[in-house]
């Protein structure tokens, strides 16, 4: 196992073996904390309350590591992720829900292999362990119906894959997170029907399925690869980057800028959102490579290169990452955590 601190390492896997920590390993970690000064105001961690913040964590760290193998994640940066981003977000989220009289809804915005379903599923997991009921919902699960897209798509010939605006039913959105945002009667049985989707259906082009019947739900994770996204001046399509080339290319761009209006209503419903931000956007066509190479060697079916290369051009046409995710980070009323993701998928900077 590698680290890229090695006392920070050794530390952890005392923890990891059940073990109590010694004044020296708390001391390190201590130390580890109060020198990431922009981790640790953005974790609230002060030199007063250091070390009850590492007490706290630690206990967390054994309770949520008996489930390791549950974990969609497990790599040699995996315990360090756990330890300096993931468990400390959590806490945060939990300090949320506290201050809130209802289910918290936080935004989880993240593009193509950012991480954003490994990082709520931990999230989940965590949340349990510290008592929150957790649900993560994806934008994937508020797609219309096949037979409404294949409807759509002969209104529209140019909506050749799922996933730009106007693909998804906005208003189911809208009444899914309403029902969850007021269920905050603990005692209350009501259910709510959660969409689902599963998108091997139709040859890949996917459909509805059963919905998750779920109740008494302390916070919900909506991610989502354009969620909380918003529209932008028209002017900058003007000139814009590859692959936005044509002016067909600047057209549809233009057109899906214009369908992001509807779902403004949905991203109210969201109390805060972080941003898994790649610091190099176009990492996304690498670690599409990558995965899909991966799932041709387990036996499974995947895209070639030339394949890989259109479907994510498609993406970035409609919503391109510098118009529409760049400008997003910088704004601190709507976006409250950035997290970069460097290009071997590790984290980088973490900032409000």
């Amino acid at each position: 196992m590698q680290f890229s601190n090695l006392s920070l390492g050794h530390t952890l896997q005392i923890l990891q073996q059940g073990k109590c920590l010694g004044k020296k390993e708390l001391e390190i970690l201590a130390n580890q904390e109060l020198i990431e000064q922009k981790l640790a105001d953005v974790f609230n961690i002060t030199s007063a309350n250091v070390r009850e913040v590492i007490m706290e964590r630690s206990l967390l760290f054994q309770s949520v590591i008996t489930d390791y193998d549950k974990f969609p994640l497990r790599d040699n940066q995996t315990l360090e992720t756990l330890w300096k981003l993931w468990l400390p977000l959590g806490i945060k989220l939990a300090n949320k829900r506290q201050s809130l009289s209802r289910p918290l809804v936080q935004g989880i915005l993240g593009g193509q292999g950012t991480g954003k379903t490994t990082l709520a599923k931990i999230l989940v997991l965590i949340l349990d362990r510290l008592g929150y009921k957790t649900i993560s919902i994806s934008i994937d699960d508020i797609y219309k119906t096949y037979a409404e897209r294949q409807l759509l798509q002969k209104e529209d010939s140019r909506l050749i894959w799922r996933g730009p605006p106007g693909t998804h039913d906005v208003s189911l959105g809208i009444e899914i997170l309403d029902k969850l945002r007021q269920s905050e009667n603990r005692n209350s049985d009501n259910l709510i029907a959660i969409p689902r989707f599963n998108k091997s259906l139709f040859h890949g082009a996917g459909d509805r399925i059963e919905p998750e019947i779920v109740s008494k739900v302390d916070i919900v994770l909506f991610e989502g690869w354009f969620v909380g996204v918003r529209p932008v001046e028209e002017k900058i399509f003007d000139v814009a980057p590859p692959p936005i080339i044509t002016e067909a290319d600047k057209k549809f761009a233009r057109d899906m800028n214009k369908k992001l209006t509807e779902y403004l209503p949905l991203w109210e419903k969201l109390d805060s959102l972080i941003v898994l931000y790649p610091t190099d956007y176009r990492f996304s066509k690498q670690w599409r490579k990558q995965a899909e190479q991966q799932m041709i060697a387990s036996g499974k079916s995947g895209m070639n290169d030339d394949e890989i290369e259109n479907f994510v051009d498609y993406f970035w046409k409609a919503l391109h990452p510098e118009f529409f995710i760049k400008p997003l980070i910088q704004n601190p009323e709507l976006v409250d955590l950035v997290i970069e993701i460097n290009s071997d998928h590790s984290v980088g900077n973490i900032y409000h």
